[in-house]
């Protein structure tokens, strides 16, 4: 006989979360993996990864997180526009790309890199920046070649060769109404679960101690986040291979997408 997969209302889950931070330290159920935290916690629920077997399962998301961790946690993946151009590997890769660090090593001698986290409220170390124009309805990258440090002045010459210091022409960008739906798609609510983290005879144990259940997103919320610096644009492509473009956030900034947040624990 097959077996009938496991269900939960909410309250069911609610339930089982709560009964899970009463179980104090519990080890990494994926030795060696980094993102054991939430696969231990889905192991414990009975579930597939982030597939939550609740009625309307697909409106809500299962979110883990290390407490007091710097790490970034992924959101989503988006491209920018116009996507037909494949800004990242046909123009920020060769035009404003720089030596890879592993090039001539584990990868050709003419391996590139372009690999930038990048916010709205301050420009990176090689002058990129996020720009939220509400006018255009648009989130943009800038370049301004006055905000280069000074340890990059090479790079800066090098793209001076290539395709001169001038703002982007044109600027990768991401529309609103695009952004909107991608967000809300993946983050229209969820269980937000959070864990102290220790290590004893070399295994990871995990403490469930903080559980939010995040109700209804708000894309307003979303560009707030964005213009403190919460949430990040993070480029990652080599020459052989674009990682993707992600967007991604700053240890409990999750609640402030939400018009809803509810503290069960």
């Amino acid at each position: 006989m097959t077996q009938q997969p496991l269900t939960y209302t909410k309250e069911a889950l609610i339930s089982r979360l709560k009964e899970i931070v009463k179980m104090g330290w519990i080890p990494n159920a994926r030795h060696g993996n980094h993102g054991g935290i939430g696969n231990t916690l889905e192991d414990l629920l009975g579930i597939e990864e982030n597939n939550l077997p609740i009625p309307n399962a697909a409106e809500w998301e299962l979110k883990t997180q290390r407490l007091n961790s710097t790490s970034l946690t992924t959101l989503f993946h988006m491209e920018p526009s116009p996507r037909a151009i494949r800004f990242v590997p046909q123009i920020l890769l060769p035009q404003y790309g720089w030596k890879h660090q592993e090039a001539g090593g584990k990868y050709q001698k003419n391996e590139m890199s372009f690999r930038q986290t990048i916010q709205a409220n301050n420009r990176s170390d090689r002058g990129f920046k996020v720009v939220i124009d509400r006018s255009e309805q648009k989130l943009l990258i800038s370049f301004d070649s006055s905000s280069v440090d000074i340890r990059h002045k090479s790079w800066l010459e090098a793209v001076k060769k290539r395709i001169g210091l001038d703002e982007l022409n044109p600027q990768p960008y991401w529309g609103f109404d695009d952004l909107e739906h991608k967000a809300g798609t993946k983050l229209l609510n969820a269980f937000y679960v959070q864990a102290e983290t220790k290590k004893e005879n070399g295994k990871e144990l995990y403490h469930y101690t903080k559980v939010m259940m995040l109700q209804k997103f708000s894309f307003e919320g979303f560009l707030k986040a964005m213009q403190e610096g919460l949430i990040l644009v993070d480029f990652d492509a080599r020459t052989g291979h674009n990682h993707g473009t992600k967007f991604r956030m700053r240890q409990n900034g999750l609640p402030f997408l939400y018009e809803k947040s509810t503290t069960l624990v």
